[in-house]
């Protein structure tokens, strides 16, 4: 048959409807819808939230994430929960949290909002701090009046022949006082480090973009993001510079982090590291963007500023060695058993599961205890009384059924392509680069040669490219590919066409596609 009639045939063919409506989440990368946020975790501090959320017409998770990394903050070093009595090992009151959404989701005036309070009390310490340096510029030049004389009878002690004296403990220079520093916002590990030697109950980093922090950590000197492993346990640490005068050692390495990053941001911030975990510290917040509505009534900051001052006035105990040492609460025997019986089924990971949501579930042993820590501390901070000497099974459960109930959930969500099967991450890939691009034309073998392959990296092998096929369902529907001897000595393919709206919602004609009749106006696949 010449190509005239088969072009007439094709033209006067019936439409048909062969293809079911393209399932598009496949283009979401795989994420999980949003979950609601508990409010057990919260206790009696969960209205107030409520209407500091309303207050700038968002959901409540950035208000509530923004209220646990604050409060975990300001207790920092001074206090650890202990799982056991039989255990070796305790948790410090570290939590980092990211808020995602789009611009437009209002997330920066939502976590503004609940830290504003951080920086009154940062004002209160600045003012503080000046009276400190006042009386420190005092006691130092008393020292240096004191060393002068010391210095003389040494001289004459010298010249007569006797023995020196010792020097007096008023001609040594007194320590520079450092400022406390409840809040940072942007801060190399150098620049951080000196905070923390000065506050050794620890601070909190509050980065509006964490995906420009997540990228940079060993942008003006290596060793950084070791830096901030380390920051997220709490252990002493030493900083070792050619700038500094001399190793600057920090006894509590201690940095609750809170920021926010954009979806689109999310894949360059978290895959693109190495797998140490960094990502895996984080809990994450993904609502739904919210709309605008007028709130009811407002908020109270000062209400919120009273339970932030009640967590920073907690004290220090004391060491054998007379330092500062901190606090650890036990769980109570309820509490240590809900945690081990909670702990066994959280071991229990699916090993199908993606490696960065192993890592994930991997921490959430001390994501529980911290999160207990720090519900048991805001319900005192609220209702007063005694200060709590232990952690109680309302709070164990409370962190727990936050952990299962949104981190999980939220961190597949965020975690997106990374927690799926390679072969579905790769599917979503390709499904997205051909929206991208506007393919109209697709051909297996071409999208392993350039320009192709520079963006499709991980399908480079026929076995991967297959399997993502294989996913989007493009096999199935095309069925077997036929070869025509068209001239007796060339032969050529015949595909079938990936209607348009596979791309773009729209319903074309059905009709296969012979090379050489021309450009066709909808998507087709060769596998040639």
């Amino acid at each position: 048959m010449s190509v005239s009639p088969l072009h007439t045939s094709f033209e006067k063919a019936e439409d048909r409807t062969v293809w079911s409506a393209p399932d598009k989440s496949i283009l979401d990368a795989g994420r999980r819808p949003p979950v609601p946020m508990p409010a057990g975790l919260f206790g009696d501090a969960w209205p107030m939230l409520q209407d500091f959320a309303a207050g700038t017409s968002t959901p409540i998770d950035y208000s509530g994430i923004s209220f646990l990394a604050c409060a975990a903050s300001l207790v920092g070093g001074k206090r650890k929960v202990r799982p056991f009595d039989t255990a070796a090992w305790s948790e410090p009151c570290i939590l980092w949290f990211g808020a995602v959404g789009d611009p437009s989701s209002r997330k920066s005036p939502s976590l503004d909002s609940i830290s504003d309070p951080m920086r009154a009390i940062e004002q209160d310490h600045a003012d503080s701090h000046k009276e400190d340096l006042h009386a420190y510029e005092g006691a130092r030049e008393w020292a240096k009046a004191s060393r002068a004389e010391w210095e003389k009878e040494v001289k004459a002690a010298v010249k007569d022949g006797r023995e020196p004296p010792p020097m007096p403990e008023q001609a040594a220079e007194p320590e520079k006082p450092g400022r406390r520093r409840p809040i940072v916002m942007d801060a190399t590990p150098e620049a951080l480090g000196a905070i923390l030697a000065a506050n050794p109950m620890g601070t909190l980093h509050f980065r509006d973009e964490l995906a420009g922090w997540l990228t940079s950590f060993d942008r003006y000197a290596e060793g950084g993001r070791a830096f901030w492993l380390e920051a997220y346990g709490g252990r002493p640490f030493v900083i070792d510079r050619k700038n500094l005068a001399g190793p600057l050692s920090i006894p509590f390495n201690g940095v609750s982090v809170l920021g926010g990053i954009q979806p689109a941001k999310l894949a360059d911030a978290l895959l693109n590291g190495p797998d140490d975990g960094l990502v895996a510290r984080f809990l994450w917040a993904w609502p739904e963007k919210q709309g605008f509505a007028r709130p009811t009534r407002p908020a109270d900051p000062g209400k919120l500023e009273h339970i932030y001052r009640r967590l920073d006035s907690l004290g220090w105990a004391v060491d054998a060695d007379g330092k500062a040492a901190p606090v650890v609460l036990p769980l109570t025997a309820q509490a240590a058993d809900l945690f081990e019986a909670w702990a066994k089924e959280n071991a229990e990971l699916d090993s199908d599961a993606s490696a960065l949501f192993k890592s994930f579930v991997g921490k959430m042993d001390g994501a529980v205890l911290r999160l207990s820590l720090v519900a048991e501390l805001i319900s005192w901070a609220i209702n007063g009384g005694s200060e709590p000497r232990e952690v109680s099974a309302r709070s164990v459960a409370a962190a727990a059924e936050w952990v299962e109930d949104y981190a999980k959930p939220m961190a597949l969500r965020v975690y997106g392509d990374a927690a799926l099967p390679r072969s579905e991450r790769n599917a979503a890939v390709l499904a997205r680069y051909i929206l991208k691009t506007g393919m109209k034309t697709i051909n297996k073998r071409e999208l392993k040669r350039s320009p192709h392959k520079s963006a499709l990296p991980d399908m480079r092998k026929a076995e991967a490219l297959d399997a993502a096929i294989e996913h989007l369902g493009l096999i199935d529907r095309l069925g077997e590919v036929r070869r025509i001897d068209m001239h007796g000595d060339r032969a050529e393919w015949i595909s079938w066409g990936v209607p348009d709206r596979y791309r773009r919602g729209s319903m074309p004609k059905m009709q296969p596609f012979w090379d050489g009749l021309g450009e066709p106006d909808h998507l087709f696949w060769t596998r040639s």
